[in-house]
């Protein structure tokens, strides 16, 4: 964290996470992960292959970048479902909205986001202006955040970590209400996983970049890029949902080192009966390695 290498940052990450796989009992595959990696590519089986077969989706480090600068929201999340429960896209753009518990049912990517905010603060019993937006500071945003300013509302500008400020909608004292705009598709199943187990909602649209992520897109059956997808299409069945923020974040405050260890702060969810678990735990290195 801090020290400008995004590639050695993003690097520590994945061998951490797949050394602590290995002490896990599960028969996981991989089905959302890093096409590109030799730590955790998609396709790799983790676990100790002692428990029940899941598919598993990991981002060891959501914000690479932003972990290299010490910025903020930068999370480790790994999401698990039975076979079959993340619905298989491949590695491109997907539109996205997302509200915690209190707006659920009330939103829909075939409104505008107008009608979306005047729709969520109703939901809410609250005045439009009393919501705040997160939205990914890029170029292609600037249309959408104009329109949110002008209908009244509260624009909060990631740099990344759009995870990690969607999953914050479902926590009043965070003050994100929701998130919009277009971000990366495996951002958004992992998402998905997060929102399902926190009772709050999504619904998602794939956007190709190029004509090689339309044949990809082809090549795994959608041939429909229209689709408005629904959490449930997203993540179905039963879903578990973990995160541990490596830099402070809208959500989970980040790693703090004293002498001898650090602290983390953790939380884990479970879709089944929408429990959330919050964990700060103090590690010992001179007891337990540092990856």
């Amino acid at each position: 964290m801090g020290r400008g290498d995004v590639e050695a940052t993003d690097r520590a990450g994945a061998s951490a996470m797949r050394r602590t796989f290995e002490s896990i009992a599960i028969n996981g595959v991989i089905v959302l992960g890093d096409s590109d990696s030799d730590l955790l590519p998609i396709g790799a089986k983790v676990g100790n292959e002692t428990g029940p077969e899941l598919d598993v989706a990991v981002d060891p480090l959501e914000g690479a970048a932003i972990c290299a600068i010490g910025g903020y929201n930068a999370m480790s999340i790994v999401a698990i479902a039975e076979r079959g429960g993340f619905l298989k896209i491949p590695d491109m753009y997907m539109e996205k909205i997302a509200v915690g518990p209190e707006g659920r049912g009330a939103i829909s990517l075939e409104r505008s986001a107008t009608d979306n905010l005047k729709a969520l603060a109703d939901a809410k019993r609250v005045y439009v202006a009393d919501l705040t937006v997160a939205i990914l500071e890029r170029p292609r945003h600037e249309g959408l955040i104009a329109e949110v300013r002008k209908a009244g509302a509260r624009v909060k500008l990631l740099r990344d970590g759009d995870v990690a400020a969607a999953v914050a909608t479902t926590d009043p004292a965070s003050g994100i209400d929701m998130l919009l705009g277009t971000g990366g598709s495996k951002q958004g199943i992992m998402t998905a996983a997060a929102l399902r187990c926190a009772a709050g909602d999504m619904q998602a649209r794939l956007k190709a970049r190029n004509p090689d992520e339309l044949e990809k897109a082809r090549a795994l059956g959608i041939d429909d890029l229209d689709k408005i997808y629904a959490i449930d299409e997203m993540a179905s069945g039963s879903v578990m949902f973990a995160g541990t923020g490596v830099t402070n974040g809208d959500y989970l405050r980040g790693v703090r080192f004293f002498r001898g260890g650090g602290t983390t702060n953790s939380v884990v969810m479970r879709s089944r009966t929408h429990t959330i678990r919050f964990l700060r735990s103090n590690h010992r290195f001179d007891l337990k390695p540092e990856y």
